[in-house]
């Protein structure tokens, strides 16, 4: 397998088969690729609109080896994508981004490692594997801070705040026994994020900066522009790119950085189309997961220029009852992910609305 670009008609192995799974085969489709998701659950969302589905676990070695053999490239939708499949699937064909970004962005204190060698400023945050560590790290670190379990979190789980000591023994109990890592509070005025590509040839685009805000650990809503002076925005996106070439990486990360009087802090990446990147969708004429498979099939990346300003909604559980009235409201793009049980705290899609500037 040469890095030469593939052609309309090859075949794009997802591992993973949720919503970014599924965005990304309709993206695919569009470039006159197929994709054939390789997923665990049965009738996964991606599954609806993918050429093919492979339903087996990540330890099936023949499973495995029967998926490589039917696609061109390998890319995937979520990180926490066990080693050892990954050893079975890499001999076999070229997965992108590599195994270096998964590695850094399994584990949080990897990460945090990796960006601090980098240079680039994060959280206060210190290794806790039991009370006596917790208690040097509280020490170090001071309260209020969050206690986070290393691998595995998302969406606000895996997660335990600590206003106090007092709270330090309910939080260690929270982790499960699971390695954490103690991450202190930072002041900042609000959240943003920068969705950034580097393609085969190791040229890089960036889109504009959203603004995020969150409720109960959970991405509300992503506003683009965010709000940033020209040098903010210039320094987010350079360190953007600073932590994409440093892996070598192929493919569209999501980089959240916090704002803060003292300069742009990382909160974290996450190696793959992110949930703040959606507004993309309706806001650039190429967006984040058409960039992403243009990256991993070696074809040139777009601009990333946006046409017009977005408001980013994800739709959580009961917000699916709004529907029908979203439905009717001009300039809104409704983008729903076909989950068949609607769940407390589960994204079921997200909405799009497009800000047109005035005439």
């Amino acid at each position: 397998m040469t890095d030469a670009p593939l052609a309309p008609g090859a075949v794009i192995g997802i591992l993973g088969g949720g919503q970014l799974g599924r965005m990304l085969s309709v993206a695919a489709s569009r470039l006159g690729f197929s994709t054939h998701i390789y997923e665990p659950g049965a009738n996964p969302p991606a599954g609806q609109v993918a050429a093919r589905v492979t339903t087996a676990g990540y330890d099936d070695v023949e499973a495995l080896r029967a998926f490589a053999e039917t696609v061109d490239v390998i890319t995937y939708e979520f990180e926490n994508i066990p080693a050892e499949a990954l050893d079975i699937l890499e001999p076999l064909r070229p997965i992108r981004p590599n195994r270096k970004a998964l590695k850094v962005s399994q584990d949080r204190l990897t990460e945090k490692a990796f960006l601090t060698d980098l240079g680039l400023r994060t959280a206060p945050f210190a290794a806790v594997d039991d009370d006596i560590d917790l208690a040097e790290a509280l020490e170090e670190i001071g309260a209020p801070a969050i206690l986070k379990t290393r691998r595995f979190g998302y969406d606000g789980k895996g997660q335990a705040r600590i206003m106090s000591a007092e709270d330090a023994p309910q939080a260690l109990a929270d982790m499960a026994g699971a390695p954490s890592i103690l991450e202190g509070f930072v002041t900042f005025s609000h959240e943003i994020s920068v969705i950034a590509a580097r393609g085969l040839s190791g040229d890089i685009a960036c889109f504009d900066p959203g603004e995020n805000m969150h409720e109960a650990g959970i991405l509300r809503r992503t506003t683009v522009p965010a709000r940033l002076s020209e040098a903010q925005r210039m320094d987010a996106v350079l360190l953007a790119a600073k932590i994409l070439n440093a892996l070598d990486y192929v493919g569209v990360m999501g980089v959240e950085l916090f704002v803060t009087p003292q300069g742009l802090l990382v909160n974290e990446i996450a190696p793959r189309v992110h949930n703040s990147g959606h507004w993309t969708q309706n806001g650039c004429a190429v967006d984040q997961f058409e960039q992403h498979i243009r990256a991993v099939t070696g074809w040139p990346l777009a601009d990333g220029q946006r046409h017009a300003d977005v408001v980013m909604e994800n739709l959580i559980g009961d917000d699916m009852d709004r529907v029908p009235d979203l439905a009717r409201q001009p300039d809104t793009a409704l983008h729903l992910y076909g989950k068949s049980e609607v769940k407390p705290g589960r994204k079921m899609g997200h909405v799009n609305r497009v800000i047109r500037a005035p005439r």
